[in-house]
């Protein structure tokens, strides 16, 4: 399973911009789509998470991201309004996966490689 991260960027505080993941390989079903992201010296953290029944958000980014989910296009988005300098970080991509193997059903978790974001004047 590979995931590609889209839409890092420069942006001013209190701008807006969108990242995207597409998942792509041989996979039966998506179980849960998610963002992290990390900033230097500190560790990876849980920006928002999407399944089929509910969506999570870290209080940090609550009421100014909004994640959503295309289950056709095995892709997630990341709607980011209101940036601060202080989400500036690498977002990565992440996502749990359901397989079929030697005829039994397995599953795995896969990251993407990151897209940086960057909030500054």
């Amino acid at each position: 399973v590979q995931l590609v991260e889209s839409g890092g960027d420069l942006v001013q505080p209190g701008g807006t911009l969108g990242l995207s993941c597409e998942a792509s390989g041989n996979f039966n079903s998506i179980s849960f789509m998610a963002w992290y992201r990390q900033s230097p010296d500190k560790q990876r953290e849980l920006v928002a998470k999407i399944d089929r029944h509910y969506t999570e958000y870290s209080s940090s980014v609550k009421g100014r991201f909004s994640i959503s989910r295309n289950i056709f296009k095995n892709t997630v988005h990341l709607q980011m309004t209101n940036l601060k300098v202080e989400d500036t970080a690498v977002y990565y991509c992440n996502g749990g996966f359901y397989y079929r193997e030697d005829q039994t059903d397995k599953y795995l978790e896969a990251w993407g490689q990151g897209t940086p974001v960057t909030v500054s004047l």
